[in-house]
């Protein structure tokens, strides 16, 4: 077990109890002044009916070796959510003996996977590494996102970078307080699946060194699930959209996602995507030229 996860897991456990009173735990609360927010550990411990002392040396980071049920109980006295539960799960994996630190290999792009982004030419669709870095997309996915590509000669551009480091996210993002929250819950679940990923490490370092609102919302130890929802953002060429998305991982290659954003017919934003289409197809020559190697073949035909 390294320092790191230990400190991940202190970390994670006593913001997760804090946050639980004993009136949601279904305890009874005598009179005085409770002296810490939330439960107490040995609350917790009688609630997921472990010794007190076994509790103290979970919290302290020390989950290698706690089994599958115990930690099914705890996750049920801290009334954990899905996500939660499976981040404390992946943390208890991190901390066994049987993990070896050492590079993940970054996964590429498949043809099959290209072909389909091509063939995808009337929504906008891009892949993204867990790190969350765009490493291919349509025509009309380097379109939408064109603020993001247009703002770093950084490639690959990486959502959460511009989120946290480039002024014109709050106006790109018009729920921008819900993106920065979300992005930053979904690289913690990122690290703790796998907590040796060097590139992740330092993408973590330099956001948490350049921007204090992203330490704030690392430091709440919150993750989350990304799998469908809307987004709303405000394109300099197409206005205001509203775009159901659909996050969809790869199963013939763990670690990309498939992301796809969709407008009901006849909707303003099936308009403004109408648009952005046009005015994409006017781009494209000089999308080519700065992007060969995210967009794919039909663009680079076309």
């Amino acid at each position: 077990m390294s320092p790191r996860n230990s400190d991940e897991v202190k970390a994670f456990l006593s913001s997760r109890r804090a946050r639980v009173t004993p009136e949601e735990a279904g305890l009874p609360v005598f009179g005085g002044r409770r002296r810490v927010a939330g439960l107490r550990r040995e609350e917790v411990a009688m609630l997921a009916g472990v010794s007190a002392d076994y509790y103290v040396r979970l919290e302290r980071g020390n989950l290698a070796g706690a089994s599958d049920s115990v930690l099914d109980a705890l996750a049920t006295a801290l009334r954990l959510d899905e996500a939660e539960r499976e981040h404390l799960f992946d943390l208890a994996r991190a901390a066994g003996p049987a993990r070896t630190p050492g590079r993940r290999a970054d996964a590429t792009v498949p043809w099959s996977v290209r072909t389909i982004l091509d063939g995808m030419t009337g929504v906008p669709a891009w892949v993204r590494n867990d790190r969350h870095d765009i490493i291919a997309a349509n025509l009309l996915g380097r379109a939408l996102y064109s603020p993001l590509f247009d703002a770093s000669t950084e490639r690959p551009v990486n959502t959460t970078k511009f989120t946290f480091l480039d002024p014109g996210a709050r106006m790109f993002w018009r729920d921008y307080e819900q993106i920065a929250h979300d992005g930053v819950a979904m690289l913690q679940m990122e690290a703790g699946r796998h907590p040796h990923d060097k590139r992740l490490i330092t993408l973590v370092g330099e956001l948490s060194t350049r921007s204090e609102e992203f330490r704030r919302h690392w430091a709440s130890r919150d993750v989350t699930l990304h799998r469908s929802g809307l987004k709303r953002l405000h394109h300099p060429v197409a206005g205001d959209l509203d775009l159901t998305y659909e996050s969809l991982p790869l199963a013939s290659t763990p670690g990309l996602t498939l992301n796809v954003y969709t407008a009901p017919p006849g909707s303003p934003t099936a308009d403004a995507l109408a648009i952005l289409g046009s005015w994409a197809a006017t781009q494209r020559e000089e999308f080519l030229a700065l992007d060969s190697s995210v967009l794919g073949a039909s663009a680079q035909a076309g």
